[in-house]
């Protein structure tokens, strides 16, 4: 068996455990990042775009913000379409100046991933059977399997960023951890298509047919979303069949001016609700969606990722460069506070905008009410601005 030596060991390679790494590097802390899947498999998975701003500061600050800065779409508004009409969050005028970026998940896991190029991180792939052990020790080590050779590397700290079906939140005791989860009865056909996105901002529509989302990745490729039964299969939707019902549920002059085409790829969703609690035990840290997930609704998916690293990182730098460990004891408590915060945000731009199989008439009288109530009122919208934004870390 082979033996590494590190300060910190992150399991799981996407743009989470990436980010920690590259952050941790820049400030001369040593760690080995390890994902089961090949690098190309990690960069084709296509997943959000919708950054706060305290994530593009992050990337701003790990040195991987070039094509961002470069690329990056700043919005500083979105639309909500509702009985036939389009009313526009404003979250600039409502947060300061504060905006959020589009850019995708997909293109901020390439960026990271050249960066470890470059400065020679350690990102090992296709590593089987990983194994977190001595949690509660002084030392923690991890075990893994590569090209059927068994590997080990002794550590300071393990994190955790290794998804909601990695091995990370399963190394917890069941009588210590506490998990909370509310699963929705719908999931969201998306559609990503190389045409121009119908609007320059993002449409977020409340229709009695059900939601629908039309967002974007480039000026040139735009993602579009559409509420369906958990039953459904994205083989079920023809490409026709999904734009004619997008086209239903928007309002008539968005729908008049939607530019259709193949879609180049076309998935299913779930929705679901998930924390779980605590996110630290011992010498072992859970990140991302190893710990919590949102539904999409609010955007909210990678950036709450990206606030736990915020977290690990300050902690990591108060323990090694100033030792003080405060930070790092305090990770689960400062976490999950703004976690439930962003729980509370998607549930209900969730509940707001779905159309539920079992909702009566009066649910739906009191979504057009909220939906009144939000265009009628500043502080409500101050409100859904701060939070769409992002809460401060």
């Amino acid at each position: 068996m082979s033996t590494h030596q590190t300060q910190v060991v992150i399991i799981g390679g996407g743009p989470s455990g990436l980010l920690l790494s590259q952050l941790l590097h820049c400030k001369g802390i040593r760690s080995i990042v390890l994902e089961k899947h090949t690098r190309e498999y990690v960069l084709g998975r296509i997943r959000a775009g919708v950054l706060e701003h305290g994530f593009v500061n992050l990337m701003r600050e790990a040195g991987c913000s070039g094509r961002l800065n470069r690329e990056g779409e700043i919005h500083a508004g979105f639309h909500i379409a509702h009985q036939g009409r389009l009313d526009r969050i404003d979250l600039a005028k409502h947060t300061g100046g504060e905006t959020v970026m589009v850019y995708g998940q997909t293109e901020v896991t390439r960026d990271l991933y050249e960066a470890r190029d470059v400065m020679g991180g350690v990102i090992l792939h296709d590593v089987q059977n990983v194994q977190p052990h001595a949690l509660k020790d002084a030392r923690a080590y991890v075990t893994w399997e590569q090209d059927g050779a068994a590997h080990r590397a002794d550590c300071d700290f393990i994190v955790g960023a290794d998804g909601f079906h990695g091995v990370s939140r399963k190394s917890i005791p069941a009588e210590v951890l506490k998990e909370y989860e509310k699963v929705y009865p719908f999931g969201w056909l998306g559609v990503l298509s190389e045409t121009p996105p119908v609007a320059q901002e993002l449409i977020y529509a409340r229709h009695e047919r059900g939601f629908a989302l039309c967002s974007l990745r480039s000026r040139v490729l735009s993602r579009y979303y559409i509420q369906v039964p958990l039953t459904d299969r994205a083989e079920d939707w023809s490409d026709a069949a999904f734009w004619t019902e997008l086209k239903r549920r928007l309002p008539e002059q968005v729908a008049g001016q939607l530019e259709t085409g193949p879609s180049i790829e076309k998935s299913i969703a779930p929705l679901r609700s998930f924390v779980a609690e605590p996110m630290r035990y011992g010498n072992l840290f859970l990140a991302g969606d190893a710990a919590h997930i949102v539904p999409p609704t609010g955007a909210k998916g990678l950036n709450s990722a990206a606030s736990d690293i915020y977290y690990l990182y300050h902690g990591f730098l108060g323990h090694y460069l100033q030792g003080d460990s405060t930070a790092l004891d305090r990770y689960s408590e400062q976490a999950l506070a703004r976690v439930w915060k962003a729980e509370r945000f998607s549930w209900w731009m969730t509940n707001l905008l779905h159309r539920f199989p079992q909702g009566t008439e009066t649910d739906l009288r009191l979504q057009r009410a909220d939906l009144d109530y939000l265009f009628s009122s500043e502080a409500a919208q101050a409100s859904l601005a701060e939070n769409y934004v992002g809460l401060p870390y």
